[in-house]
């Protein structure tokens, strides 16, 4: 039978990075692990909008809270190859050249040197929902993989455990004056994730206080106070 018509599904990839796509870790469910030992990525990207169906993951940031402090000797930071994307205005914003873009990492090693980072750690964001989808997006149409690893947002985490004492807007700047952290750049990936780290362990020193002693816990908390968001709304 002639098969010159059969394309395979999905992206294509070389039997190494089909092996090392095989191989990443399962995530590990949220547990009484206390949050003082409990290892996190917390991930910033840049992408070329604000589109999750259209835009696509220019560049990777993340650091990693291990121990109940930054590793600095664990940062991760891709710029992935886009040699044909055109300039926008977010891609104005975060400044990455035309340049770096077409000499960047190609996606799918990007995405799994990636993942290989993560191992089976929860992730932590920003507005953790659009990293989550961008993300989930690059990596099934890049390597067919399918994201597991539980999300969760301090720009949630944020407001339920200061309800008394925030500021008026509910930004990464608006927290980082809040806190009155340094930032030497913004909207970079890399510095992104590094603040959004810092604030994050300013509150889990107050989900401490609060009784709130692992992910498991906070993830409940979060659980609840959202209902109470809801039904303040009806």
């Amino acid at each position: 039978m002639n098969m010159a018509w059969f394309k395979a599904r999905g992206p294509l990839l070389d039997l190494e990075q089909i092996q090392r796509r095989d191989r990443l870790s399962s995530p590990a469910p949220l547990d009484d692990c206390p949050l003082e030992q409990q290892r996190l990525v917390v991930l910033d990207l840049e992408t070329s909008g604000l589109d999750t169906r259209r835009d696509v993951v220019l560049s990777i940031g993340a650091v990693v809270i291990d121990q109940g402090a930054i590793d600095l000797g664990e940062q991760f930071e891709r710029t992935l190859r886009r040699p044909d994307q055109e300039l926008s205005e977010s891609v104005l914003i975060h400044g990455i050249a035309p340049s770096e873009l077409a000499s960047g990492c190609e996606p799918a090693e990007a995405l799994l040197d990636f993942m290989e980072f993560v191992g089976d750690s929860p992730i932590l964001a920003f507005h953790a929902g659009f990293d989550q989808r961008m993300l989930a997006r690059a990596l099934k149409t890049s390597l067919g993989y399918k994201l597991r690893h539980p999300f969760m947002d301090v720009a949630e985490i944020a407001p339920m455990l200061c309800p008394d004492n925030r500021p008026s807007r509910n930004g990464l700047d608006d927290w980082t004056r809040h806190f009155r952290l340094q930032v030497l750049q913004r909207h970079h990936a890399s510095a992104d994730a590094l603040v959004t780290a810092e604030i994050a362990l300013i509150l889990f020193s107050r989900a401490r206080r609060q009784g709130v002693n692992s992910m498991k816990a906070l993830n409940l908390r979060l659980a609840n106070w959202r209902k109470r968001q809801q039904a303040r709304l009806m």
